[in-house]
């Protein structure tokens, strides 16, 4: 039978299954091969759901790290940390690990990134049968060494999605306009982007990043073209195999638009407010533009006075306060996507304001709501959104904005964001229109459906192409 008729047998890895972008998008994929009787595992290095089909990765499975126990203490407490590998139990897992793994003290205190995971390069071993295809998400996360690549790749069709900087980098998940990760970085202009580091060892961590891939066979994916474009300008571009661009797509049987008094009588939210949804999903994240929203938030207060204005900011606390005409409702993280499309439907906008980022599903699940959004121009956003002129929105005319979804603002556009957001209140058939063209635009071009479908394309084709070399090399 060939790959492309019978059920394949995947391998999903990934610093964690809950929580954040990266384990978002793998967890829908999983669902999404799964139900196309597809078998499907996604091992990680943080479990934190009961999940059968989640594998936890131990750090170090060596022999008498088994037996002494600390395999499965080091489980337990990354279980525990959830998604914060650096406060709480995972701290304490950290220094867990440092106290029994010298070598890794001196690496962090000189600025190497950790690679000494030996259970990485037995990842397969776990599995009765060979799987099909292994497929990779953010390795960074202190879980997996990179040089388990090489062996991984040279057995199994091996995919890698990129959902950030970091393999290009010497540490950093986001470059914000450094240019040093082209030619091999050193004299780092900022050791305190994620994941930070010590001392400045960047052009050693970039240099094995570089060896790392010389000597592996994977293919690259990107959710946007400018991620793609970043891969061409890096030292993966000589020994990536194939580069494809599969933006990321959202369920729209759950995020779809819906009657707003429902959703925020649901949520019990004001109904005679206006509701404006502040980026989400940032908890933590030095990436998201938090003073770029307070300022407009201050903006708005002192120009709407008269208007009741409600900020959302759903999934961390927000450090801006509640000030006359302008209430601000920090909700802890939503891990039910059905409770978090009502926060969508509930808001007459979202505002996603980022230093950085990728192709951020938040903005594509506000859109799929129906909900207009106000984004930063940066990395794969305007990708997202078909934007708007400010000065379209401003004339209040539904046919005037054509096919647009949305409104861009530069980066750190406190003043352009505020006035988009004004326009935008002021003209509510405007801001129907735009939802409508949103909701439209996510349904022909990011849903999940078609996301898991192109992936599943590709490991075909990849099965398909060693299959061939193989017999080539056997007529050899």
């Amino acid at each position: 039978m060939t790959a492309s008729a019978r059920a394949l047998a995947i391998v999903q890895v990934g610093a964690t299954d809950h929580g954040g972008g990266a384990a978002t998008v793998a967890a829908g994929l999983m669902r999404g091969y799964a139900a196309r009787g597809h078998q499907v595992w996604h091992v990680v290095g943080r479990k934190g759901t009961g999940d059968p089909g989640v594998l936890p990765l131990p750090d170090d499975d060596r022999p008498w790290f088994s037996a002494t126990g600390y395999v499965a203490v080091q489980v337990r407490l990354r279980r525990l940390a959830e998604r914060h590998p650096n406060r709480g139990f995972g701290l304490l897992s950290r220094s867990l690990r440092m106290a029994t793994h010298p070598r890794a003290i001196v690496d962090h205190l000189n600025g190497i990134e950790d690679f000494a995971f030996p259970a990485s390069a037995r990842l397969l071993d776990q599995f009765a049968s060979a799987p099909d295809v292994v497929h990779a998400h953010n390795l960074h996360g202190g879980y997996f060494d990179l040089r388990a690549l090489a062996p991984i790749s040279a057995r199994l069709p091996t995919v890698l999605t990129l959902h950030d900087m970091w393999l290009m980098t010497g540490h950093c998940a986001h470059a914000l306009g450094c240019g040093r990760w082209q030619t091999g970085c050193g004299q780092c202009p900022d050791l305190t982007l994620d994941p930070p580091i010590r001392r400045d060892a960047t052009d050693r961590n970039w240099r094995r990043k570089q060896e790392v891939f010389a000597a592996s066979r994977v293919h690259l994916a990107a959710p946007s073209r400018w991620l793609r474009d970043q891969v061409g300008r890096s030292m993966l571009a000589p020994s990536a195999g194939d580069v494809r661009v599969i933006p990321n797509g959202v369920d729209t049987s759950v995020f779809r638009p819906a009657d707003r008094r429902q959703a925020r009588a649901r949520l019990g939210l004001p109904d005679a407010s206006t509701i404006i949804l502040l980026t989400a999903g940032s908890s933590g994240s030095m990436w998201k533009d938090d003073r770029t929203l307070a300022r407009l938030i201050d903006g708005l207060a002192a120009r709407r006075r008269a208007e009741p204005l409600v900020f959302v900011a759903v999934g961390r606390e927000f450090a801006a306060r509640s000030r006359p005409g302008a209430a601000i409702r920090s909700v802890p993280v939503v891990g039910d996507p059905r409770v978090m499309a009502q926060y969508y439907q509930s808001a007459d906008l979202y505002l996603h304001a980022a230093r950085a980022d990728t192709f951020p599903l938040a903005v594509l699940e506000a859109m799929a709501c129906g909900t207009p959004v106000v984004a930063t121009a940066v990395g794969g956003i305007p990708e997202q959104i078909r934007p708007a002129a400010i000065e379209a929105v401003r004339a209040g005319r539904r046919d005037g904005i054509g096919d647009a979804t949305g409104m861009l603002v530069p980066p750190a556009g406190a003043v352009e964001m505020t006035d988009a957001v004004e326009a935008l209140l002021d003209c509510e058939p405007v801001r129907v229109r735009l939802g409508e063209n949103a909701a439209r635009d996510v349904a022909s071009r990011f849903t999940l459906d078609r996301q898991v479908e192109a992936y599943l394309a590709w490991y075909r084709d990849l099965l398909g192409a060693r299959a061939e070399a193989e017999r080539g090399v056997g007529i050899a």
